[in-house]
Parts: C-alpha cells; sequence; structure tokens
C-alpha cells in the first residue's frame, strides 16, 4: 500500500452556526450532499452544526489530499461523507474530485479514501489520506 495524499482540517463550529443562520438551506444545499443534509437534521439543532462541521472538515481535508484544494474542476459538492453499516466515515467522490483521484492513482492500482471525523465544541476536524494498492487478479480500477 502507498500514500497518495493526506490533508486534514480545522473547522469552528460556530462560523458554520453564523453561515447557517445567515444562508440556511442555500449555504447547505452548495456545499453538502442530500445525505448529509438528511442526517444533519435527523440530529435536531443542537447538533446540526457540528454533525455538518465535521463534514465541511472532512471535505476542506479530502480536497488538500486531492492536491488540488477547492479548484481545478474539484468542488465541494464532488464530496460527500458517508457512513458504512459498521459506522465508519467514508468520503464518496464524484464529478471533479473523482476525476482527480483517478488522474493521480498509478496504474495496477486502486485508491480509496481513509476518513476520521471528531468534534469538541466549538472545533470539528478532520484527516483524509487517500491510499493505493495493487488491483486483485481479475480486477478492474
Amino acid at each position: 500500500m502507498m500514500i497518495l495524499g493526506i490533508g486534514a482540517d480545522l473547522c469552528d463550529i460556530r462560523r458554520i452556526e453564523r453561515t447557517l443562520a445567515r444562508f440556511g438551506e442555500r449555504f447547505e444545499q452548495r456545499v453538502f450532499t442530500a445525505e448529509e443534509r438528511a442526517l444533519a437534521a435527523r440530529r435536531g439543532e443542537g447538533q446540526k452544526a457540528a454533525t455538518l462541521a465535521k463534514r465541511f472538515a472532512a471535505k476542506e481535508a479530502c480536497a488538500k489530499a486531492l492536491g488540488t484544494g477547492f479548484r481545478a474542476g474539484v468542488f465541494m459538492a464532488d464530496l460527500g461523507v458517508a457512513k458504512l453499516p459498521s459506522g465508519q466515515p467514508v468520503m464518496r467522490l464524484t464529478g471533479g474530485a473523482l476525476r482527480r483521484l483517478a488522474a493521480m492513482t498509478p496504474p495496477g492500482m486502486t485508491a480509496r479514501v481513509l476518513l476520521t471525523m471528531t468534534d469538541e465544541y466549538p472545533y470539528a476536524f478532520a484527516q483524509a489520506m487517500i491510499v493505493a494498492s495493487p488491483l486483485a487478479a481479475g480486477e478492474e480500477k
């Protein structure tokens, strides 16, 4: 296995609270996937900003790991945090982010994004690591 990129980000939950108060649903729809918004809504008003702040930090961390930040066709909406049945967070890439991941993955290898997130008011933190491993016999990229 080889590391292709690593990124980390710290987000102030109070900043997300202020942004939600000012822009509300417009901000949520522009930055977060439908799955992320639904999870935040289920958490209730007391935890909504923290839930979104962790995902905001995760998007920033992943963009850093991709080596692009939010340019070169990579947008926040291209990065979405989902959960495995075990509860482990995973980053789902689409659009420009997925194209960048494909471009940075060496031939004969497959890449995945490892993600960890946490929050302790007033901060949310996320770290993303992109790793590549050899394709198994008969496996396609």
